[in-house]
């Protein structure tokens, strides 16, 4: 059984081996508006997320990505990024085949997802449904079975259930998580992520010239600020900062708005500390700078500049660092972001949700091969021995990159500036942290 409030579905019945398995879903969400989603082509989710090459291509293996709308995806193949407070302290990452990562909307995954939900054998699928507890089954069922060891788990509409196998994808205040009793460790960052769906100025950077998209992430003091092209002239923004500082974006005019992201851009963060204490005209004010500092808008190094932003696509959401002792116990798995939670920095949060689901499902393909029993713990444990490493090493990535560009001020702001030179100019180095950030192993 597969407790969900996430995409993250391990599709077991895609398998030879485990389509013999009795299936149930979960879902709290009604997933007739997941299978109707439309947007013109103009229009973008503001959820959306970089997928690495390792995450298209399983994907494609289970049957997925045919089912993605490619109108909507847009790979991009060139990454520069570079420190706030030192403009000549910068890192690019190039790769043509396969792209750096590829951009698509997280409901035009999900509404694939569900198409390919429709071509394999039948299962349960409870969706606009709660769970309303999940105890210990019955230790005398019908009689002659005790099946305590079981998670029974009763649903909003007072139906009970009883799993072999519970797989928790419910999410960061995970109910099956708790009913495991398996403690989660973290912080949170006191940031925030806005995000927004931009349309760019007409025209093209030296790079886009040539057909190669370039997504941007610049570290300022407060948090990065990233934009990742979608296609046509649109992108996607995240950008982390302060709680109060998001909510005072979130709270300007449109024309404000933009301002701020293009002064976000181009601006020293003493200019910008300034506009971001402006109630209006950002407008104005950046244009004024730009003139005064003698800033090209065709800079070749800069993305080009937003021309708007799309109505209703600014929202935010708290930044955590969360890890689960374990991913496992007797019966149960958990997946994403019950199992994990990550500063979106490195855009691997959903990839690492995605590998989850590739690495259980081949667990328990293999505990079914030889005869296991796909709750036994000792046959998931294989799991937890592939992703619990895996994710740990890429949580802690993230969070000494946020700690690390979050300083202002003093001697580490130098050493800082010549560690990312000196990585620049060392393509093998490059080479391996584009190879770990893309999942593949060394």
């Amino acid at each position: 059984m597969i407790l969900r409030t996430r995409l993250t579905v391990p599709l077991v019945g895609s398998s030879p081996v485990t389509s013999n398995l009795k299936l149930a879903l979960v879902e709290s969400q009604d997933l007739n508006t997941a299978r109707a989603w439309q947007l013109p082509f103009d229009q973008f989710s503001n959820r959306a997320s970089s997928l690495t090459p390792s995450s298209v291509s399983f994907l494609s293996q289970i049957g997925i990505w045919t089912h993605v709308d490619s109108a909507r995806v847009q790979p991009y193949h060139h990454m520069r990024v570079w420190d706030g407070l030192d403009e000549s302290s910068a890192i690019s990452f190039s790769s043509t085949s396969p792209p750096i990562a590829t951009m698509t909307e997280n409901p035009n995954l999900q509404r694939a997802l569900l198409r390919r939900l429709n071509e394999l054998p039948p299962f349960s699928v409870y969706d606009t449904t709660k769970v309303a507890s999940i105890d210990d089954g019955p230790s005398n069922w019908s009689g002659r079975l005790d099946l305590s060891s079981y998670p029974s788990i009763t649903l909003s509409s007072g139906k009970r259930l009883l799993a072999r196998l519970l797989v928790g994808a419910d999410g960061l205040n995970s109910p099956v998580r708790t009913y495991a009793g398996i403690p989660s460790r973290g912080w949170d960052y006191e940031r925030h992520g806005v995000v927004a769906t931009l349309k760019l100025t007409e025209g093209e950077t030296l790079l886009e010239q040539q057909d190669i998209r370039v997504a941007y992430q610049r570290f300022l003091p407060a948090g990065p600020i990233a934009l990742l092209t979608m296609p046509g002239n649109y992108a996607t923004l995240v950008w982390s900062t302060t709680p109060e500082k998001a909510a005072r974006l979130k709270s300007l005019a449109s024309e404000d708005f933009v301002a701020m992201v293009n002064a976000a851009f181009r601006l020293g963060n003493v200019d910008l500390e300034y506009m971001s204490g402006l109630h209006s005209g950002h407008g104005e004010e950046f244009a004024w700078r730009c003139d005064v500092m003698g800033i090209n808008e065709a800079e070749t190094q800069l993305p080009m500049m937003i021309e708007s932003v799309q109505d209703g696509s600014i929202a935010s959401f708290p930044l955590r660092y969360r890890q689960a002792d374990s991913y496992i116990s007797s019966r149960i798995a958990l997946i994403g972001d019950a199992a994990h939670t990550v500063h979106p920095l490195a855009g691997q949060g959903l990839n690492m949700g995605l590998a989850d689901v590739q690495s259980l499902a081949k667990t328990l393909e293999y505990t079914v091969q030889h005869g296991g029993d796909v709750g036994d713990e000792m046959y998931l444990d294989r799991y937890n021995s592939e992703r619990w490493l895996q994710n740990n090493r890429m949580l802690g990535v993230t969070d000494k990159l946020h700690k690390l560009y979050g300083v202002g001020r003093g001697p580490l702001v130098g050493i800082r500036r010549l560690g990312l030179k000196m990585v620049d100019q060392l393509d093998p180095v490059k080479g391996w942290l584009m190879k770990q950030a893309g999942g593949v192993s060394t």
